[in-house]
């Protein structure tokens, strides 16, 4: 494949950054749009999914035409478009070398496929879901990886092998993610608004911590309670905390060594609401009953693990500063509540993003204070030079490719 990873070289498109750039609420909220890739899309499609490779050297997409597209972090181009063939593709996830990825498939069954990117070679099938997959997830660790299905079903697989290597009946839509160390992998059910955290070494066991989430706040709007669709689970890089995403108007963050709700993201109630499950124009009615919508990718922990940015139905992104160090909270945040089940926290700042569209998948580079986001377009963002105090300079201009 021209341009394959193994064979790609360019000038750097982050040589702007310092090597180690902390992110800090100066610079976060100077986050501007420093390339912007336009018309690789067919008609309205959208991108489904992105993804980092563990050096934050490329980027994976997939995307409503059924291909998957690959992207020089580093040059920030576009290296080639590869045909999701009859099979479709959603939810691509690079293995631990960044010319494989897994994904899951969305025509003819619901396999996951084993793609060698350079000759976009099918390595392997994992057969065994018989409904659409909605949640997948590579191990920190090895070349296992984790998969739910609306089939009721998690699955542990291993690269090596076409059979599954674990499975879990689990009644639901089931949301999975391993925590840092892959020791410990959680799954999100909508049955009870249920959390458990479960031993890889003993996947066929009982969870070891079993949890509900319970919101206070939606009984005080509506009765009964509207809650949400819970569609994705992530553990921030330093295991502490749990983040459940949801398509409604909220995302949660719990402890992930007790279960305890610490608190709530929302807007401010005088602005335009975030859930990916509402109508996707103006203004953007939810639906009677509560769905899963188009959510699922639009929520990434910071690398630190202390912001968290959201896509949303309008096209923006909002960040919240999550775990500040507790010597600057009240400097910072004088009003901010207590951590507990009734703390709700706004973002210190939201980015107009994708006008005409939603913004429904977001992911943070792993290497460098970088953001992907996408939706009919996919934009890398970068902190302006000047705003963020990182460098001098006259500011950063997006560029369209």
């Amino acid at each position: 494949m021209e341009g394959s990873p193994a064979a790609s070289t360019s000038t750097s498109f982050t040589a702007s950054l310092p090597r180690s750039t902390p992110l800090t609420p100066q610079v976060v909220r100077a986050y501007k749009t420093a390339k912007v890739f336009k018309n690789h899309l067919a008609g309205d499609n959208q991108f489904t999914s992105v993804d980092f490779d563990d050096e934050g050297e490329f980027l994976i997409t997939t995307a409503g035409d059924d291909h998957l597209q690959l992207f020089n972090v580093r040059s920030g181009k576009h290296v080639s478009k590869l045909p999701g063939k009859k099979y479709g593709c959603h939810l691509a996830r690079f293995t631990h070398k960044n010319t494989a990825v897994v994904h899951a498939s969305t025509k003819e069954n619901n396999d996951l496929r084993y793609l060698h990117l350079p000759d976009t070679t099918f390595l392997r099938y994992f057969k065994g879901h018989t409904k659409p997959v909605v949640s997948l997830q590579m191990s920190p660790l090895d070349d296992t990886f984790l998969s739910g299905s609306t089939d009721d079903t998690v699955r542990l697989w291993d690269l090596r092998a076409a059979s599954a290597q674990g499975l879990l009946n689990i009644a639901g839509h089931p949301c999975v993610a391993y925590d840092p160390s892959g020791a410990v992998f959680a799954i999100v059910l909508n049955l009870r608004s249920t959390v458990m955290l479960y031993d890889i070494r003993n996947f066929d066991k009982q969870p070891f911590l079993c949890t509900h989430i319970e919101d206070p706040i939606l009984s005080q709007r509506s009765f009964p309670p509207r809650t949400p669709v819970y569609t994705s689970v992530s553990f921030s890089n330093d295991g502490k905390w749990l983040l459940v995403g949801t398509s409604g108007d909220v995302h949660y963050v719990l402890d992930s060594f007790d279960g305890n709700l610490l608190a709530r993201l929302e807007l401010p109630p005088d602005q335009i609401a975030i859930g990916l499950e509402r109508a996707s124009t103006a203004p953007y009615d939810r639906p009677m009953e509560p769905a899963a919508g188009i959510s699922g990718e639009e929520l990434s922990w910071s690398p630190d693990g202390r912001y968290i940015v959201s896509g949303s139905i309008d096209g923006r992104l909002h960040i919240w500063d999550f775990a500040p160090p507790e010597a600057e909270l009240a400097a910072l945040y004088p009003d901010r509540p207590r951590a507990g089940p009734t703390c709700t926290l706004h973002p210190i700042k939201s980015l107009d993003g994708h006008s005409g569209g939603s913004s429904r998948a977001v992911a943070h580079n792993p290497k460098c204070a970088m953001l992907a986001s996408a939706g009919r377009e996919l934009a890398f963002w970068l902190p302006d030079p000047k705003e963020s105090g990182l460098v001098p300079g006259d500011g950063a201009k997006a560029e369209e490719a």
